[in-house]
């Protein structure tokens, strides 16, 4: 579920960023984090993971049951078909070829259904993390913040998730690893970057 949370979150990136002011008397300073990683520790993590889970397993139940219909009026219809009237085994068929494309307009609308929900649920906890990061990027004066999984090289106290994640309330010590290593080190967003040599 959480690999689809990754489209929605560069969609919201190409566009959080954009507004971030620099003013021409302060140096330059450039920070990174991984918002997917600052997602992913959050309690709201859990809650839409498992929110997804209920929505889904309920769209393939009522998958299983159309699909089910659909099979036990095969079975019936291929044991009976050579000795049915026409207009009776035209009928049948008929009624077989509208249950086929019911239960593929639902596997649509269901996966439709499905992005919608995650969609719903990621956006506001996303918008709230782009809020901490611009804070956290005001508050220790750096000019702009990047995603670490367009980071080639980089110290690690450029590494701004620890602040954030505190900002959000999360505690940095207790962190899960990176969910995908970027090019920057996988410990990169560890406690041990808080260490600051400026």
């Amino acid at each position: 579920m959480m690999n689809k949370i990754k489209t929605l979150v560069a969609a919201f990136l190409l566009i959080s960023f954009a507004s971030f002011a620099q003013t021409s008397d302060q140096p330059l300073k450039i920070g990174y984090t991984n918002v997917e990683y600052i997602l992913l520790q959050m309690p709201e993590s859990k809650q839409i993971e498992s929110e997804l889970k209920t929505h889904s397993t309920q769209l393939e139940s009522q998958l299983k049951t159309k699909y089910a219909e659909y099979e036990t009026k095969l079975q019936a219809y291929e044991k009976s078909a050579a000795t049915m009237d026409k207009v009776v085994r035209d009928d049948k068929e008929k009624e077989l070829m509208n249950l086929n494309n019911s239960i593929q307009e639902f596997q649509r609308n269901a996966q439709a259904s499905l992005q919608q929900k995650e969609k719903s649920l990621v956006d506001p906890v996303i918008s709230k993390i782009d809020k901490a990061i611009k804070d956290v990027a005001k508050e220790n004066g750096y000019t702009y913040v990047i995603s670490n999984q367009a980071l080639l090289a980089g110290p690690e106290d450029g590494d701004i998730s620890p602040i954030v994640l505190k900002k959000l309330g999360v505690d940095p010590a207790k962190a899960q690893q990176t969910p995908e290593p970027a090019a920057a080190k996988p410990a990169a967003a560890t406690p041990t970057a808080k260490k600051k040599n400026k």
